[in-house]
């Protein structure tokens, strides 16, 4: 009995607290990366699984999508114009391995890499394009990382620009050319209407001028409109062709 007792003390005891020690468990999202005497092993996970305590060194991975913040800094344009923006990035791991093997810090690594492309980026459009095709500028950031994150086992799913601030000047600057464009544009309608009204008329001369009885008609239909119900005055078109009968009639009177 005492020998059994001193097995159990020392075999059994230590063997169960070091099977123990070894156990791990993982969610569904998590990966452990497992060194062995400073070699890599092998990638454990999801659920229950065992390792070697005294050999083994572990990393924790999560592979769900995670998202970096780049704080606001002043960028400039193509064309000169300094302009203060922030951005977010969306990735998650899709190699645990190379994520701890290829680079020390993969968080920090997009962080400063996604700065540097985000300027980059910046500097090779003008104010007008970051404006108005911010869709195109997001892709291009997106590609840019995920083609440099790639080898990091990283894929960069997504970046957006959040907020894009340009200085006060600029936007009275920015208002007063919206204003000119509004002008010209409303220019250019009033005189696409007088165009399409001047070719309604020369349609309806022609068609009134082929036919005597409508020119009657419409005399006719002018005079009641010029007139009213108690108008002593009554107007009376004459056509220009009597006034010049008239005027060549007096010269050769002369």
């Amino acid at each position: 009995m005492v020998n059994f007792f001193w097995i159990f003390l020392f075999v059994i005891v230590p063997v169960l607290i070091f099977v123990l020690a070894g156990i791990r468990l993982v969610n569904e999202y998590e990966r452990v990366v497992v060194f062995r005497l400073g070699r890599f092993s092998a990638v454990k996970g999801p659920g229950l699984f065992w390792i070697n305590p005294l050999l083994d060194k572990t990393t924790l991975i999560d592979l769900r999508i995670q998202v970096l913040d780049f704080p606001k800094q002043e960028m400039i344009t193509k064309d000169n114009i300094p302009v203060f923006l922030n951005a977010v990035a969306y990735y998650h791991v899709i190699d645990p391995a190379r994520a701890v093997i290829r680079v020390r810090n993969f968080r920090e690594a997009i962080y400063q890499l996604g700065q540097t492309t985000i300027r980059a980026v910046v500097g090779r459009m003008e104010l007008d394009e970051l404006l108005s095709h911010r869709d195109k500028v997001n892709d291009e950031i997106r590609k840019i990382l995920d083609e440099a994150t790639d080898e990091w086992g990283v894929n960069i799913s997504r970046t957006e620009l959040k907020e894009l601030e340009v200085p006060d000047n600029m936007k009275r600057a920015m208002a007063r050319q919206a204003e000119s464009e509004r002008e010209r544009r409303s220019r250019i309608v009033l005189a696409e209407g007088e165009k399409q009204a001047a070719e309604m008329l020369r349609q309806a001369g022609e068609i009134v001028g082929s036919s005597p009885q409508a020119i009657m008609l419409r005399f006719l239909q002018t005079i009641r409109e010029v007139s009213t119900e108690n108008a002593s005055t009554v107007i009376l078109p004459i056509p220009i062709e009597l006034l010049s009968f008239l005027d060549m009639s007096a010269k050769s009177k002369k």
